[in-house]
């Protein structure tokens, strides 16, 4: 009965595909205290090249957190690639950035966090953990029954996995949402992650809510979004050939900057 009830949910038609470009705008809330916003923007594609952005500007008293995180990758049938990323942090406490470049033709992906260095064998199921979030989107949307993604994120590779929980209709602020309710799969119910995404907005998020001990503390809900009309990638296997080789020459002349740049 559950499994059916979670198929159904999982081949629901969206209306919207998620890699239309778009923008969404969130409401960050640390409890019921408002903290601040924060926003994706997924641009026009440049031939097979997708630039997907999230700013987030939050406060609390005399706490506050700006961030600015950018991921850059092509696209290879519904598999996405990732090419290029970077995360500024600024705000109370240390400021930092994250930098990873994949090499594709080298299997190699350069990661900078904070002031360390590392490289990490580059394989087609390892993401950024900005784009993985439209990786997953794709995934929902045709059904996979497998979620589970492996993403390099602060110097260090890391795995999640995630399960479909149900169908939930979702009132908030900005309307009225049918979605499909997933979860965060953790060795224990200490912490707890729950997401409702839309099947016609492309499975959008509309909410995520994280509970620690059964607190909440952590809950951010769709303000408003935008979807632009959609643009048809090149998805050849030459364009995708030459988009892969532009961004990995990019990617190692950004790394060859910052070992010139490292005292």
């Amino acid at each position: 009965m559950i499994s059916s009830f979670c198929a159904i949910a999982l081949t629901a038609q969206a209306d919207e595909y998620p890699l239309t470009p778009h923008t969404a705008e969130y409401q960050v809330n640390y409890g019921s205290i408002e903290l601040g916003k924060a926003r994706y923007q997924l641009p026009a594609p440049q031939g097979n090249l997708y630039q997907y952005r999230f700013d987030s500007d939050v406060s609390l008293l005399m706490l506050w957190d700006k961030r600015t995180v950018i991921s850059t990758f092509s696209k290879e049938g519904e598999q996405l690639i990732p090419m290029r990323f970077t995360h500024n942090r600024s705000g109370t406490g240390s400021d930092y950035q994250e930098q990873s470049a994949y090499v594709l033709d080298q299997k190699l992906v350069h990661s900078r966090y904070k002031d360390e260095r590392a490289k990490f064998p580059y394989t087609p199921d390892l993401f950024d953990p900005l784009m993985v979030q439209l990786q997953f989107r794709l995934d929902i949307m045709k059904g996979s029954n497998k979620l589970h993604y492996k993403m390099l994120k602060s110097g260090e590779i890391d795995e999640y996995d995630f399960k479909v929980v149900g169908k939930e209709r979702m009132v908030i602020s900005s309307g009225t949402y049918e979605t499909v309710k997933i979860e965060v799969v953790r060795d224990n119910d200490k912490r707890q992650t729950f997401f409702w995404m839309s099947p016609e907005l492309g499975y959008l998020p509309v909410r995520l809510t994280h509970f620690e001990k059964g607190s909440k503390q952590l809950d951010i809900t769709l303000l408003n979004y935008q979807y632009s009309e959609p643009t048809m990638a090149q998805t050849s296997e030459q364009t995708n050939k030459q988009a892969n080789q532009q961004t990995g020459e990019q990617a190692k002349a950004l790394v060859d900057r910052q070992n010139q740049s490292q005292p």
